[in-house]
């Protein structure tokens, strides 16, 4: 299945448009996820930790994404838009939403 943010794929025309398919996902951050960040804010650097489950979240999305699209019929998914959002107490919580069009090359 072919991914992408852009509204064509150059050399494969659209044949059909077969609709809007979407992916959602919302993954908490835990506690001993918040302490080891912390220590990474106030030492500087990269959160490890913060990125995998920033990456877990958006693989998890694109991939309920993806099997909508292919239930329609479709062989790939054009115009892809990616969103992060924090929700939640405290904003504890992140939650990665897709959309974009299902169609047939």
């Amino acid at each position: 299945m072919l991914v992408t943010t852009t509204p064509t794929v150059e050399g494969h025309p659209v044949r059909e448009y077969r609709g809007v398919v979407t992916g959602e996902t919302i993954i908490g951050a835990n506690f001993l996820k918040d302490i080891k960040a912390s220590l990474t804010d106030f030492f500087g650097g990269r959160s490890g930790t913060y990125e995998k489950t920033l990456r877990e979240a958006k693989d998890t999305a694109l991939n309920e994404m993806v099997q909508r699209a292919q239930q329609i019929g479709a062989n790939a998914v054009i115009g892809v838009d990616l969103d992060y959002e924090t929700i939640g107490q405290n904003a504890s919580m992140l939650m990665v939403t897709c959309s974009g069009t299902a169609v047939v090359l």
